[in-house]
């Protein structure tokens, strides 16, 4: 009798579904759940658009194309995909994660077509690389910013944590293993831990809001009716992700060197005796990695002034001046005596410094400006091309130096005495100019480069990324640390935004950083295995229900025969 009761209690008011909840919830729950997730920040790579320096002067050439823009960078910003390694991925459902030392130029373009997304570790200290693997991150950064990528693309800086989860998803799963069993294989594989990456930042619109700085300031010479010299320098960075760009070198030191040339001459101006026959007209451009648009807004409102009697002498521009002991006069037009006067000057100014200062090379490099290029090379260029006389001093030979755009450029990979010679050399040669003096005694004892000063401008531009994309508000603390050293040294000292036009030369979009969480997650084999056990543990307890009397019966007669024996 009971037995029938008990058989009719299973099947009539036992819930059912606890059979089915209670097994999935056992087998799939985390012993740790708390270790079952990890977030990091990262940082996302270069996305903006410019307009092709070739078609921003329709109007002067007869043969060039209406407005086009260069795209560079990823298009992308969400992530939601399974985490692989660089070896263990094969489809768009893949997230790459490696490190950049591994990473090589034929993997990225086989990724940046075919995977979904790509995660790239860059060293705690990017100082500790050799210099090998400077130099293959420098061309690795150099390729991706010279294609547009539709991926997205993040880095993410080193971790203990980083490098387990590296660890797990590189040995958990491994292509084509031939040492292990076809048992070893699946019994891994379904006891792997992998791991889902999932990045959920803002859509990546352009910013509407850009408003990106040039600032102006003087030294009028002891006349007023005199020729100027204009001394310029770009003050944004570049990298492959603007949160890495902190640009040291390019172009921290060209501005450093602007600051100090700056300090020393407007001692000079202020002395009676040291009055120079010149204006010095001081520019810091913003935009300068976006086609130069600060000197190419500037020029627009001034070239009236600029080429009306008594006119601009020359423009020097500063550009990257720590990376070798050797500067460069980069000119789109070697310079004559009856064309630019006061260039061939300069340049004879700079092979007698040359030869006070034999630890310092000067050479001439002549480039010729091509319109079809998208970016433009070389600040001078801008000036050029309104027929103003211009060149560039850099310490680099060629505008292609990778060195010129990347992440690798920090404090700790910068010289800082190289800085203070290029600086000193520089000096010398302006002030052999500005006042027709060849000895180079000017600069000594208490009026000379100072090294500390230097130093602190230095450590505070690259104590921060200065990307055009961080720089394109009101009130940043980088403009208006450089407003407050105009004020200080020099007059008339002006601040002009650029703002966003209806038919804007360039683009910056949003989304520069954002957090990565790392799930960690069992690969679908896991998902499969598990399915099947629940099903025949489901079927099984089916069929102990529904056949409930009869397994009792079996079992009590086994147990009397048992007893019997």
């Amino acid at each position: 009798m009971w037995i029938e009761e008990a058989e009719e209690l299973f099947k009539g008011y036992f819930p059912y579904y606890l059979l089915i909840v209670l097994p999935m919830f056992i087998i799939i729950s985390p012993i740790k759940p708390a270790s079952a997730a990890y977030d990091f920040p990262v940082y996302r790579m270069q996305h903006f658009d410019v307009v092709a320096f070739s078609t921003q002067y329709s109007g002067s050439f007869p043969n060039s194309t209406p407005k086009q823009n260069g795209q560079f960078g990823s298009r992308s910003a969400s992530v939601n995909l399974e985490a692989r390694s660089l070896h263990s991925w094969s489809t768009s459902r893949h997230c790459v994660v490696t490190r950049i030392q591994d990473l090589t130029v034929d993997h990225f373009h086989n990724i940046r077509n075919k995977a979904g997304a790509l995660l790239i570790i860059i060293p705690e200290d990017l100082s500790s690389l050799s210099i090998e693997e400077k130099q293959h991150l420098m061309v690795l950064e150099d390729v991706m910013l010279s294609h547009e990528i539709q991926i997205p693309v993040y880095f993410v800086t080193w971790t203990p944590e980083i490098e387990k989860i590296l660890g797990e998803i590189s040995t958990n799963i491994v292509p084509e293993d031939k040492v292990k069993s076809a048992a070893e294989t699946l019994v891994n594989s379904i006891a792997a831990n992998g791991y889902q990456v999932v990045i959920n930042p803002r859509s990546p619109n352009a910013k509407q809001d850009v408003q990106i700085a040039t600032l102006t300031g003087s030294l009028p010479g002891y006349d007023g009716n005199l020729p100027a010299i204009i001394v310029v320098a770009h003050y944004d960075s570049f990298g492959v992700a603007p949160e890495l760009s902190f640009g040291a070198d390019s172009n921290g030191s060209g501005v450093a060197v602007l600051l100090e040339l700056m300090r020393l001459f407007s001692v000079l101006y202020s002395d009676p005796k040291t009055h120079g026959k010149y204006n010095m007209i001081f520019a810091l451009s913003g935009g300068g990695k976006l086609n130069y648009i600060g000197s190419k807004k500037w020029l627009e409102e001034e070239h009236t002034d600029l080429n009306t009697n008594p006119g601009v002498n020359y423009v020097m521009c500063l550009d990257t001046l720590a990376a070798s002991d050797s500067i460069y006069m980069h000119v789109s037009k070697p310079p004559n005596a009856t064309a630019a006067p006061g260039a061939v000057v300069f340049m004879d100014n700079l092979n007698a410094t040359a030869q006070r200062h034999t630890t310092v090379n000067f050479d001439l490099i002549h480039k010729r400006i091509h319109l079809r290029e998208i970016l433009l090379p070389w600040e001078h260029e801008r000036y050029s091309l309104k027929r103003v006389h211009a060149f560039t001093l850099s310490s680099l030979k060629n505008h292609k130096d990778p060195y010129r755009r990347t992440i690798l450029d920090t404090t700790k990979n910068f010289n800082m005495d190289r800085l203070v010679q290029n600086t000193q050399f520089i000096a010398e040669a302006l002030a052999g100019f500005v006042y027709n003096a060849s000895d180079g005694n000017l600069f000594g004892g208490t009026l000379k480069v100072e090294h500390s000063h230097l130093e602190a401008w230095i450590r505070f531009l690259s104590s921060q990324p200065r990307s055009p994309q961080l720089l394109s508000g009101k009130d940043n603390p980088v403009v208006n640390f450089l407003k407050d050293s105009f004020n200080k040294y020099l007059r008339n000292v002006q601040v002009k935004y650029i703002v966003h036009e209806k038919d804007p030369d360039f683009v910056l979009y949003e989304v520069t950083k954002s957090t990565v969480n790392f799930y960690s997650v069992k690969p679908a084999v896991f998902d499969l295995i598990l399915t099947l056990i629940i099903v025949v543990y489901l079927g099984g307890v089916y069929l102990v229900i529904q056949n409930f009397s009869g397994l009792y019966k079996v079992a009590c007669n086994v147990t009397k025969k048992s007893k019997v024996q």
